[in-house]
This record gives C-alpha cells, structure tokens and sequence, in this order.
C-alpha cells in the first residue's frame, strides 16, 4: 500500500522548491502518491493539485484576503483529516496560513513536517512555541537555525539553503550582452523592483530616478530592470510607464550574474546575488503603518540575508524613509568606480557563500521523507 504525502506552498518560490523535494524523493521510491497545494511547478511533477496557490501569495490584509484563505484553511483541514488521511504533510514556507493549519493537523494526530520554516530569528520570536507544539520535525536551510531550535527542544534536521544547488551557473556575458543588445564594453546596473505588484508600486518609481541619476553622472552606463515571470506585462507596464530601460523578463539568475551592480527590492533575490558575488544594494519602502508593525515584531534589526547570516553589515540596506534615489546611487557608485570597495564587498560576499551549506537542499528533504515514511527497523 502506498504511503501519502500532502504538500502545502503559498508562494511562487514554494512551489519551485516543492517540485524539487517531490523529483528527489520519487528517484528515492515509487511507493508515494502525494497531493498538495501549489502551482505549475508541482503539478508538472505529477502532483495532483487540490488548491492553485496563485491567489494565495496577495500582499496586504483585506477582508477579501482573510477570507479566502480561512476557507482554504478550513477546506484542507477537512480534505486530510476525513478523504485524503495523508502519512506526512510538509509545509513549505508561508508561516502564517501553514502555521495555523499546523495546529489542526497536529489535533487531528496527522505528523507534519515544516522545510523553509518561519524566520523566527527576524520577526514575531513568538511562533517559535506555535513550532514546538504543533510541527514534529523543522528542516532548517540556515545554519544558524537548529541551534535556535535546539534551544527549545524542537527536533530539527539542517538541509543547507535550497538556492545552493538550484541556482544556474552564472551566465555567458558575452552572449547575454549580445542577445539583449548590451555593449559588452560597458558596465551595466540591473534593476529589481521585486515580484509582487506591491512592490512595483512602492519601488519602481524611486530606482527608475536612481537610474536617472547615475545616468546623468555617468553617461557611459547602461541599464536593464528585471520583470519577475509571475508579473504580466499589463501590470508591470503599469508602473514600468515611460520609460527607455530595457527590460529582460524571466531571466533573473542570468541577469544577476553578468550585472556589475545590482539594486534590489529586498527579499531572496539578495541571496541569489550573493552567490553569484554581484556587488549590491537592497531597498524597500511600503506604507508607514506596515513599517511601524514591522519595527514592533522584528528581532534583529538587518534585513538582507547576506547581513544576517555573515551578522555584519555587507550589502547596504535602504530602507523606508531613508529610500531616495540620491542614496542609492551613490552606494552603485562606490561599487562601481572604488575598486577597493568593489573589491571587499565581493570578498564578503564569497565568505557568506562559503558558510551556506554544499548540500542539495532537496535531495535532503526527500531522504528525511523517504526515512519517515518508509523507516529501517
């Protein structure tokens, strides 16, 4: 008899990171018929999909949004306590929903397991208590992190960060350059004003004039802004407006690793500039009262996951009130035309690589499954 695994994702990077656990573990056994919810990545492994997540990942708090996803809640508590009755269920990211959905599972005697847990380290420590009483196992991705859990009894497996293994190697600049009509011969700034419509509104207005300004500097520049693959172009073009910058869509690694600098909206897409040792700044801004909330839950006071990991401060943070495009380019600048600058800050960034695990993060998450379901007496 088959043994069942559910898969709960929310967001885009969930579902990459849950089709890769899903490939590893079935090289591992056939004897799995596993179900979730997610996106295109899942369902083109072979998961059968009891929810799209693509209404799942909407920022902000409406009534709309709370809504839909208590029914979804409620809906996939019932589906596995009653019909599906899964062995494990694994819950990737997205703390708020998969937390809450942790605590019926746990009352209903269903194990779960919890990969790219809340960063209890940066915000609400709190939900560290929710994780010891309702998830069986954390599987860490930062090594800092089974310490922390340690401390609280939790049972925790490290599987080193999943970008690790999955990201490209870095680009062929030449062909890069050639391909989108860049001059090999010039420096180039790429922009990356995040994957969600919200961040586009609050961002891309202010790097767009940070562009301006380093253009006006120092003509010989050129610039690409990145488009996420989940943003459409309708909604992109919307804040993108008049705008001469090219823009190179669903190529983000690519870009990242042929770009001389880079300015970011804050999130994973730091890390993944860190491994590829692009020299950076990250920026956000979103409305006062988010900002404030935030002040009052965070636990550490860096923001970029190249500062919090390294515990120094390696990739300026622009943030808030402090985002003006005067800072930002100044911080490019320097990362441009100070080669002793330049030169430190890509040593700094090696050595946050360097203290990431080399463990394929999804093939240690299919081995720890694999032992959960399928245990050697």
């Amino acid at each position: 008899m088959k043994k069942r695994l559910f898969i709960i994702t929310g967001e885009y990077s969930g579902d990459i990171h849950a089709a890769k656990v899903v490939k590893e573990l079935r090289y591992l056994t056939s004897d799995v018929e596993i179900e979730g919810i997610g996106g295109m990545n899942l369902s083109n492994e072979g998961v059968k999909l009891f929810a799209d997540q693509k209404n799942m990942s909407a920022m902000g708090i409406s009534p709309k949004i709370l809504i839909n996803h208590i029914k979804l809640g409620k809906s996939v508590v019932e589906y596995l306590k009653n019909v599906y009755k899964p062995d494990l269920v694994l819950l990737i990211d997205y703390g708020a929903f998969n937390l809450s959905v942790a605590k019926y599972l746990h009352e209903a005697g269903i194990r779960v397991f919890y990969y790219i847990p809340p960063q209890v380290w940066a915000t609400r420590k709190y939900r560290i208590k929710l994780i010891k009483k309702y998830v069986d196992k954390v599987l860490c991705i930062f090594p800092f992190e089974g310490p922390l859990y340690a401390q609280y009894g939790i049972d925790t497996h490290y599987c080193g960060h999943p970008l690790v293994a999955q990201l490209p190697a870095p680009a062929g600049k030449r062909e890069f350059f050639r391909n989108h009509g860049l001059n090999v011969e010039k420096k180039l700034v790429s922009i990356f004003p995040g994957s969600r419509e919200f961040e586009l509104k609050n961002l891309m207005e202010l790097f767009k004039k940070s562009a301006d300004i380093l253009k006006c500097r120092h003509p010989e520049l050129q610039f690409c802004i990145s488009q996420a693959p989940n943003i459409s172009d309708e909604i992109f073009n919307k804040y993108l407006g008049d705008c001469d910058i090219p823009v190179v869509k669903g190529e983000n690694q690519a870009l990242l690793s042929v770009s001389d600098a880079l300015i970011l909206a804050s999130g994973t897409v730091a890390l993944e500039a860190c491994l590829y040792k692009t020299p950076m700044i990250i920026s956000y801004k979103g409305p006062q009262i988010f900002y404030w909330i935030y002040l009052l839950v965070r636990c550490i006071k860096r923001v970029c996951l190249p500062n919090i990991i390294a515990d120094k401060d390696i990739v300026p943070e622009i943030l808030q009130n402090n985002a003006n495009p005067v800072k930002i380019a100044n911080e490019i600048e320097g990362f441009l035309y100070d080669s002793q600058k330049r030169e430190q800050n890509i040593k700094d960034l090696a050595m946050v690589k360097d203290m990431l695990s080399n463990k394929n993060s999804a093939v240690e998450v299919a081995k720890v499954i694999d032992q959960e379901l399928f245990p050697i007496d």
